[in-house]
């Protein structure tokens, strides 16, 4: 990484950075901090914030794990974040996600996709591209989804854009050199 990672345990300045570290914690659970959180930690409440934020779209959203973890991913393809490649891709296998399907987020054609998991795509490659979507391209969710799904989708994709930029930004977990996915 560009700077080093805060230790773990984090040294705290205050009882409201001990209490940002536990909520960090607490999401994470067994697992423990990792390279984000630690990354995250040397600015504790833009950490707050982003503990809050993600943990809000990854389990809390009414989004199939298969739709959100094929945001996830694509994203993590479209800008070169290896790390949240890495990190998501076993939870995108675990939610029913094909390898045919992840090989089709890696080359964005269409084969081992379902018609929503395909308007995913589009939608995603859309909002990471131009970020204006096309009539055409949003006309392809409104009939597969909800408005709260699609308010979901929005929010995942755009999310997880800001998760990747900040990896690669800093080169998180040091994969910024990685060519295989």
């Amino acid at each position: 990484m560009r700077l080093p990672y805060v230790p773990d345990p984090p040294p705290t300045q205050s009882a409201e950075d001990s209490a940002i570290v536990d909520r960090v914690r607490a999401r994470r659970g067994s697992r423990g901090l990792t390279q984000l959180d630690r990354a995250l930690l040397h600015a504790p409440a833009v950490a707050d914030g982003w503990n809050s934020f993600l943990g809000a779209i990854r389990t809390k959203t009414s989004l199939p794990d298969d739709i959100r973890e094929i945001a996830i991913c694509r994203v993590a393809v479209l800008n070169e974040a290896w790390y949240e490649w890495k990190h998501h891709t076993p939870i995108a296998l675990a939610a029913g996600v094909s390898e045919a399907a992840l090989d089709s987020l890696k080359s964005g054609r269409a084969e081992g996709l379902n018609e929503k998991q395909m308007a995913v795509l589009e939608y995603t490659d859309a909002m990471t591209r131009e970020v204006k979507v096309p009539d055409a391209v949003f006309d392809k969710l409104r009939p597969l989804f909800t408005e709260r799904e699609i308010v979901e989708i929005t929010a995942t994709v755009g999310a997880y854009n800001t998760v990747s930029r900040f990896l690669v930004a800093l080169d998180v977990g040091e994969m910024n050199e990685t060519k295989e996915h």
